[in-house]
């Protein structure tokens, strides 16, 4: 199914939330251009509310408050794109590799999964964060190891019914590859349930990595949602003065709107069962 049409068949609520989260991509990439104060060096006084000069007040340290979120949604977004890439491709590939294959690799990464989607991942990650270190690239080798799983499963499952094709057993009886099976006959069907995938993958990375940023185990040199919530809930009563209502709003904002765009979109694309299917 082409884009455009499948744009077309989007209900509003869809159109909006595709809408929304290219805005936020738009952000991200052009988020040194959207700001013109430092994220690090203070710009204006301690607590200023928000002005004409400075859209959403500043901190404890005089810094942009604004400049913090728009390098916070380009934080975000590496951290959930870079999830996206890494479990779900990874998750892809071994989930067609265990369907295809079956027998023993079948069995040994069926059991891998399993044990770990047995594991509480929330207590893990947080171990594991404050073990190794708080830096982006372990938060995205963290978040990668405990989300590969569920795309890997779902991907078997349509692996399983695949190689059964008559196509695919053509293929195979003139030698075709492993290689040429999965990128001529198995990516064409599993593509649509792929992007669904890593779609859902984008948004769990960006909710875990606001989690562990808030809990004080994210990168302290990066600026995330996360940490900007971070550092608010640090100041000393912060909910008994009316610093809360721009230090704490717009990163908590930013981070809701975000995860609801990208939860209504992926509603849209399983709502759009032959998407799924093609």
């Amino acid at each position: 199914m082409s884009i455009l049409r499948f744009l077309s068949r989007l209900s509003m609520s869809g159109k909006l939330a595709l809408v929304v989260f290219l805005l936020y991509i738009f952000v991200a990439v052009f988020a040194n251009l959207l700001s013109l104060h430092s994220t690090y060096e203070p710009s204006t006084k301690a607590l200023q509310p928000p002005d004409r000069t400075h859209w959403l007040g500043s901190d404890d340290l005089g810094i942009d408050l604004w400049a913090q979120l728009v390098q916070g949604t380009r934080t975000s977004l590496l951290i959930g794109l870079g999830t996206a890439c890494l479990a779900g491709l990874g998750g892809a590939l071994l989930g067609m590799l265990s369907g295809y294959k079956g027998g023993w690799l079948d069995r040994l990464i069926m059991r891998l999964a399993d044990a770990a989607l047995a594991l509480p991942s929330l207590p893990i990650m947080i171990v594991c964060g404050a073990f190794f270190g708080p830096s982006l690239f372990n938060i995205l080798l963290i978040l990668s190891l405990f989300t590969w799983m569920t795309p890997a499963r779902l991907i078997r499952a349509k692996a399983l019914a695949l190689k059964e094709e008559p196509y695919v057993w053509l293929s195979r009886s003139y030698g075709a590859s492993l290689w040429h099976i999965i990128t001529h006959h198995f990516l064409s069907s599993l593509t649509p349930l792929m992007l669904v995938s890593c779609i859902r993958l984008v948004n769990h990375a960006v909710i875990a990595e606001a989690s562990l940023s808030y809990l004080g185990l994210g990168d302290p040199l990066s600026r995330s949602w996360g940490l900007i919530l971070h550092h608010a809930v640090q100041f000393k009563s912060i909910y008994y003065t009316p610093f809360w209502k721009w230090w704490v709003i717009s990163p908590l904002a930013a981070l809701l709107l975000f995860v609801l765009s990208l939860a209504l979109l992926t509603r849209e694309l399983e709502k759009k069962s032959d998407f799924v299917r093609e």
